[in-house]
């Protein structure tokens, strides 16, 4: 076997050993591990490279950014563990059930905010679940219409600043994360209007999908009149708020709105007499479990990218996209495909771990803004979520909802809101000013040049 067959050697090794179940981490590193060894056998590279994988450790522990997950997850289970959650979505139920399809918005609204809280969409998604498919059914929603809603809501972790798949986005890019939260507001904002509007329509050509509550009393007993309504409410929603503007506008790093959320969260469970040393010990197992899923992730994906780029990985990854015609237009266009059509057999870790990493160099090669490339792949590996054979809302939504509502029912409800999603990425293709106010110029990738660093260099 010749230098130039290892990389694409490693590559297929890779997703055989992912595709025979074992755990991705351990399978990234084990890889890597086993090709670095060849590398070594082979000559490709000094032994004295595999040492690199030290400083990009070190340079895990002192990123900022990384900072900022465990902060953010805590914050979101904190939230849902302490029934505040529920409390808000009862309450503006109170305000919106007595229209049609009233608590379908109100699904997506404090799916929105349980998103931004949480940063991660199996949380969001079991914890509306729990909180909002029961009392969608008890009100006669029709199930597929009901678990289409709660799916799609629960996503909204993926792309809704200050999000831990963002994070872990800009990380893999080698972007902005602050950039990257202000060009994913737009995109967010407008995905929720979709989503609304979708409803909206489908509510006025079948009223039956999702009839209006009696009355409003039978809805929100606990939260008679205005005063209690905005405080169950509206204070979860300005922590969100002032997280989100903390960040936005520099008062504070993402790190730093992430303590801020967290201070916020525990002041207002100590002050509605709902944290406990229970749930509190609850949040933090769950945050803990979390971020070290992340933090192994991490060093498995980048000790992978590291012997990849030593076997000339990037340059052959690079020779396959001179292959594709239509200049900047077509990369994104084939990017998007494969990520997509990837997303049937790789989850969303598996994704951003292995495969963005590799696209990342030919990015800045073509001249793309990499903060639009970032959010419009974010918005791309939402679908991942949503469809089969891996769709993990699916999954996770199965495991906590009813006996009565049918897998069936859940695959056929999401489906409208993954072409909806799958909209998104074509809007977001079309017209990057969504993203960014200086979308870059269309660069011809067939003019590229590409050179080949010392290995060494990688330090």
């Amino acid at each position: 076997m010749t230098y130039d067959l290892l990389a694409p050697a490693m590559f297929a090794s890779l997703v055989v050993v992912l595709l025979a179940g074992f755990p991705v981490a351990f399978s990234l590193a084990a890889v890597a591990g086993m090709f670095g060894i060849l590398g070594i056998i082979t000559h490709h590279f000094d032994a004295v490279f595999l040492t690199a994988i030290t400083f990009r450790i070190e340079g895990f522990f002192e990123n900022d950014n990384l900072l900022a997950i465990p902060l953010l997850v805590f914050m979101g289970m904190l939230l849902e563990r302490t029934g505040l959650a529920e409390d808000m979505l009862l309450a503006l139920n109170g305000l919106f059930g007595q229209i049609t399809g009233g608590l379908a918005y109100t699904v997506i609204i404090v799916g929105a905010v349980l998103s931004a809280i949480t940063g991660f969409v199996s949380a969001s998604v079991m914890a509306l679940g729990l909180i909002s498919l029961p009392v969608m059914l008890r009100l006669d929603y029709n199930h597929r219409f009901a678990a289409g809603v709660v799916a799609a809501a629960g996503t909204l972790a993926q792309i809704l600043p200050p999000s831990l798949v963002l994070i872990v986005l800009a990380e893999q890019l080698d972007v902005s994360l602050i950039d990257v939260y202000r060009g994913a507001l737009a995109p967010s904002g407008l995905l929720i209007a979709l989503y609304f509007t979708y409803v909206f329509f489908a509510t006025r050509w079948k009223p039956e999908l999702a009839p209006a509550a009696a009355t409003r009393e039978n809805i929100a007993a606990k939260f008679r009149g205005w005063t209690q309504t905005v405080i169950a409410a509206g204070l979860p929603f300005g922590l969100v708020l002032a997280v989100l503007a903390s960040i936005y506008f520099g008062i504070a790093a993402p790190s730093e709105g992430g303590a801020i959320g967290v201070t916020g969260t525990l002041l207002l469970g100590l002050a509605r007499r709902r944290l406990t040393v229970h749930n509190l010990k609850q949040a933090l197992d769950i945050a803990g479990i979390l971020c070290s899923c992340v933090i192994f992730l991490l060093l498995g994906s980048s000790f992978f990218t590291l012997v990849f780029r030593g076997l000339n990985g990037h340059v052959w990854i690079e020779s396959l996209f001179q292959l594709v015609p239509a200049g900047q237009l077509g990369f994104l266009v084939f990017v998007n495909l494969g990520i997509f059509f990837l997303a049937f057999f790789l989850d969303f870790f598996e994704v951003a771990f292995i495969v963005l990493p590799l696209i990342a160099p030919i990015a800045h090669k073509s001249g793309i803004d990499m903060v639009w490339l970032t959010v419009l792949l974010a918005v791309n590996l939402q679908t991942s979520f949503m469809h089969p054979p891996f769709g993990i809302a699916l999954y996770n939504l199965r495991s906590v909802a009813p006996r009565s509502v049918a897998t069936v029912d859940i695959y056929w409800g999401a489906a409208p809101f993954l072409l909806i999603q799958l909209l998104m990425v074509a809007l977001l293709i079309a017209l990057p000013q969504v993203v960014t106010s200086n979308p870059t110029t269309p660069v011809n990738t067939d003019n590229i040049q590409i050179e080949l660093p010392p290995p060494l260099d990688d330090k």
